[in-house]
């Protein structure tokens, strides 16, 4: 089995390669073209621009997945395409391409939810055992979930409003240290007087 992976969530377009041996994924290949660049001038991800930027990556991130995993198109037996959540510009353009080679291959087609994704990511290294709590903090989620088993979830707490990552480019962008703001604040902490404030 090989399949051919494509992300297009939010402000990244990647394609992977995974294949197997002994019942283990192997990445083979992780191409991924960055938008921060793009987005910095505006100090944050504009759905509009990311989903153009995908336009112009996608065919290119999907070639050189297959040339650094030393394959071709025609070695793929299944596409896993993320079909969300995430911005509905870029997705669509993620999932058009997956099921344009989908169709003109007659390989499977796979959607994939976007956080189950950040979850699943974690058994590429190990296979972790059930039951078990995983946190999930990314851009536009932050989540504390139980999994009794595989995709079987209990979603413990969530924030309200913002998720980590986006509170933290809100308050770099305040603070004028930059998008994005993640690496921005990590970087100032540094400097930061770690016995500043009595924390419980």
């Amino acid at each position: 089995m090989n399949i051919l992976a494509i992300e297009s969530s939010c402000d990244e377009t990647s394609a992977a390669v995974i294949t197997e041996k002994n019942n283990r994924p192997i990445l083979l290949s992780n191409i991924i073209s960055s938008q921060i660049d793009i987005h910095k001038e505006f100090g944050g991800v504009v759905p509009e621009v990311a989903a153009r930027a995908h336009i112009e990556n996608v065919i290119p991130v999907i070639k050189d997945a297959l040339t650094k995993a030393k394959l071709i198109l025609e070695d793929i037996t299944h596409i896993a395409v993320t079909s969300g959540p995430g911005l509905i510009g870029s997705l669509v353009v993620g999932v058009e391409a997956a099921k344009s080679i989908s169709i003109t291959k007659n390989v499977p087609l796979v959607p994939l939810n976007h956080l189950e994704g950040h979850i699943y990511a974690n058994f590429l290294e190990g296979e972790p055992q059930f039951p078990l709590v995983a946190l999930l903090v990314s851009g536009g989620h932050s989540m504390l979930i139980h999994m009794p088993n595989h995709l079987e979830y209990n979603v413990i707490g969530n924030t309200k409003d913002d998720a980590a990552g986006e509170a933290f480019d809100k308050a770099a962008k305040v603070l004028g240290l930059g998008y994005p703001g993640g690496p921005a604040i990590s970087r100032a902490a540094e400097l930061g007087d770690p016995n500043c404030y009595n924390l419980p």
